[in-house]
């Protein structure tokens, strides 16, 4: 495992539409704005609800921190490719899903993160994807911190359970003691949302 620098990681928030960005949010608050920074939150391109609720707390930071410049610099919103919408067959998800990956893939290289957040949205594959290969292939420097949604009690989520069974993430989080009973590589986090 990759030691991470925490003078002042690059790191990426993946968010996706409904109750993941909420989660995500939660997380992004209660992190340590001067260390992490710049953040980059990621979303789908077809996802027009999770960036405004991220700028909204960038935002709020401005008005509550003060130094409207440096604030501005420290977040920035991007947009990556779809793996597969919803109700798409499987046979033309593997060409989405390439390009989603080689989409993600040219991020991770120009924005070189340390850190990649996320919990469970679909979005955060391709971007764990190539992020992992780039490590594997001696390139690479992102640790990947996953933690598993609250919704999740019993069963991982597909997401969760590609990033567990391939082990990509560096860390892997669960919110229920039982979940981390059945993945025992996971590290039970009490419930963090």
């Amino acid at each position: 495992q990759q030691n991470v620098s925490l003078d002042s990681p690059i790191n990426i928030h993946v968010t996706s539409a409904g109750g993941h960005t909420a989660e995500m949010m939660n997380i992004v608050t209660e992190l340590q704005k001067d260390r992490f920074t710049p953040r980059y939150y990621v979303a789908a391109l077809t996802d027009n609800m999770s960036l405004p609720k991220a700028q909204v707390y960038e935002k709020s930071l401005i008005h509550v921190e003060g130094d409207r410049e440096t604030i501005i610099e420290n977040a920035e919103f991007m947009q990556i490719y779809r793996s597969r919408e919803v109700g798409q067959s499987y046979i033309t998800a593997i060409a989405t899903t390439l390009r989603a990956i080689l989409h993600a893939m040219w991020l991770i290289i120009r924005i070189r993160p340390q850190v990649i957040f996320c919990n469970g949205p679909g979005t955060c594959i391709p971007l764990c994807a190539s992020a992992f290969l780039l490590k594997v292939l001696g390139l690479g420097w992102s640790s990947i911190f996953y933690i598993e949604s609250i919704a999740r009690v019993k069963k991982l989520s597909l997401s969760g359970l590609l990033l567990y069974k391939l082990r990509m993430a560096d860390q892997f989080f669960v919110q229920w003691p039982q979940l981390q009973q059945k993945y025992p590589r996971a590290q039970y986090a009490g419930r963090l949302m």
